[in-house]
């Protein structure tokens, strides 16, 4: 797999769109059995165990002073969007949290020129303004209400999309010498271990031994930390390297188009305004990755 052609950019792109777009759904299963701290808990404390034998492989082929940079993608990439998000979704919908965070792309954009003085460049400013028109438009077709929609939760997932556009950035600019696995790996190693002491201090082992939907939502999260994030996060760092952070932050621009899919296999009908706004998501992410 090539990634300097820009075909496999795009197919892993949509790849990723494809899995993060089942995670919100797989969180809230997890939460028919747990609760929002120990979903997101168990989220990186099984992807930490399963990066487990990278971990031993890379960990003495990284020089000191990229820590604290493997540091900050941990926390602010993985662990405080990991709770954020679960939290907001015991008040408001997974396809809301799935569209606010399309908001990623523009404060990657932002926080890149600002903070990582990353060249403002025109071209990538219309493709994501572009872009999050298309996405705004997903948001109306679907009939989000925002007048009973809890405002500080929704800011929660706001919150994420900062954090995960610090953490994009910072693999761009501090960390595109170290492979994309040993990024993933090293990262967690960061966060892996807290979480897994923090299960300890929860009720954890008492819902896992007595609710009768304890060990199908235990799955639910095994599939979400494996799949959609320990594998998916490794995809996306090699992307980013061979990318920009702001082409790769376009998967969430993705997100809300699999799920309008998704409803159309099960049966939904698609709308003529989210055909449109498919086609300027489409054209948005089109003009980052042209604009170099």
């Amino acid at each position: 797999m090539n990634l300097e052609k820009k075909i496999w950019q795009y197919l892993l792109l949509f790849f990723l769109a494809f899995i993060w777009g089942s995670s919100f759904i797989l969180m809230k299963r997890g939460m028919k059995a747990y609760s929002h701290d120990e979903v997101a808990a168990l989220r990186i404390a099984i992807s930490f165990l399963f990066l487990l034998p990278f971990l031993f492989k890379y960990i003495h082929k990284v020089k000191k002073d990229r820590w604290k940079y493997l540091t900050i993608v941990g926390v602010f990439g993985s662990a405080i969007p990991a709770f954020l998000f679960t939290l907001a979704e015991t008040q408001i919908t997974s396809s809301l949290a799935g569209m606010l965070n399309s908001l990623t792309p523009f404060f990657t954009l932002i926080l890149g020129v600002v903070i990582f003085k990353v060249p403002a460049v025109k071209g990538k400013f219309l493709g994501v303004f572009i872009g999050l028109v298309g996405a705004l438009g997903l948001i109306i077709s679907n009939g989000v209400d925002f007048n009973n929609t809890p405002i500080f939760y929704a800011l929660l997932v706001v919150i994420a999309t900062l954090c995960y556009a610090l953490s994009v950035n910072t693999i761009k600019k501090y960390l595109g010498e170290i492979n994309s696995i040993a990024i993933t790996a090293l990262s967690f190693l960061t966060i892996g271990i807290p979480c897994f002491f923090y299960l300890f201090f929860t009720d954890f082992y008492q819902t896992t031994t007595t609710n009768p939907e304890a060990l199908k939502a235990l799955a639910y999260v095994a599939v979400l930390a494996v799949i959609g994030t320990a594998l998916s996060i490794i995809i996306f760092n090699q992307l980013i390297k061979h990318t920009s952070a702001v082409f790769a932050s376009t998967v969430t621009y993705l997100i809300p188009i699999f799920a309008i899919f998704w409803g159309v296999i099960d049966g939904e009908e698609i709308n003529f305004i989210q055909i449109v706004s498919i086609f300027i998501i489409l054209v948005g992410i089109y003009f980052v990755n042209k604009i170099k």
